[in-house]
This record gives structure tokens, C-alpha cells and sequence, in this order.
């Protein structure tokens, strides 16, 4: 038997799966809560949020994120990834730090401006 607490909404109900021959699931009070647990056991996903270096940049890093939620088996790959990566001020918000990562059609992107720092020259 395994506990979680739906996140998709506001309920935040209390589900116990039970495996068995067949996957049972109660505790929730609507359906997504089911199609949560499921995709929980069998395919956990996170957005990844992180930050990246910026060189000339107010700040040296900038916050970045996946565009949709990956595969937890990706996590890690993808942070050894990010920390290879530098970008050069100026930055805009939205850009694709990374396009279609592992092949999964999902991109990093940053989710901040980063402007370039005073006295400092393209």
C-alpha cells in the first residue's frame, strides 16, 4: 500500500494505492485524482527548475525550467547538462536554453530577463 496526496487540485485528497493483481485506488474525490496516482507508479514526471550561468549578466545565474514535466529518470542527466551550459547577457525571458531535450519534444527555458551588467560590453 502506498500513500499520496493529489496535486493536480485544490482538494489535495488523500489516495492509498493498493497493488495487487490490479491497481486500486480510493481516497480521491474526482477522477483526476485516479489518472494522477497511475501516471505516479507507472511514469513519474517533474518540471525541472534550476538555474544556469550568465556571463556579463547583473546576476550570475538565471532561473531556467523544462516547458512540461519529464520523466524522473531524466532529472539528473539533464542538471549535469545545464551546468556545462554559460549563456552572454543580455537574455530575454522565454529563450530556449535547451530545444527538445533527451528527444522529448520538451525544451529549457529561461524564465527570467537577465540584462547586462553596467560598464560591462557586448
Amino acid at each position: 500500500m502506498r500513500k499520496l496526496t493529489c496535486i493536480i487540485c485544490p482538494l489535495g485528497c488523500n489516495l492509498i494505492i493498493e497493488e495487487s493483481e490490479e491497481i486500486k485506488i480510493t481516497g480521491n474525490k474526482c477522477p483526476k485524482g485516479i489518472k494522477y496516482a497511475l501516471e505516479e507508479i507507472k511514469n513519474p514526471k517533474r518540471v525541472v527548475t534550476t538555474t544556469v550561468k550568465v556571463k556579463g549578466g547583473i546576476y550570475p545565474v538565471i532561473p531556467v525550467k523544462t516547458s512540461s514535466p519529464i520523466p524522473k529518470d531524466y532529472i539528473f542527466p539533464l542538471l549535469e547538462e545545464l551546468a556545462e551550459i554559460e549563456l552572454t547577457a543580455p537574455v530575454l525571458m522565454g529563450f530556449k536554453v535547451l530545444e527538445n531535450i533527451f528527444n522529448l519534444g520538451i525544451d529549457v527555458i529561461t524564465t527570467k530577463e537577465m540584462k547586462v551588467k553596467k560598464g560591462i560590453s557586448k
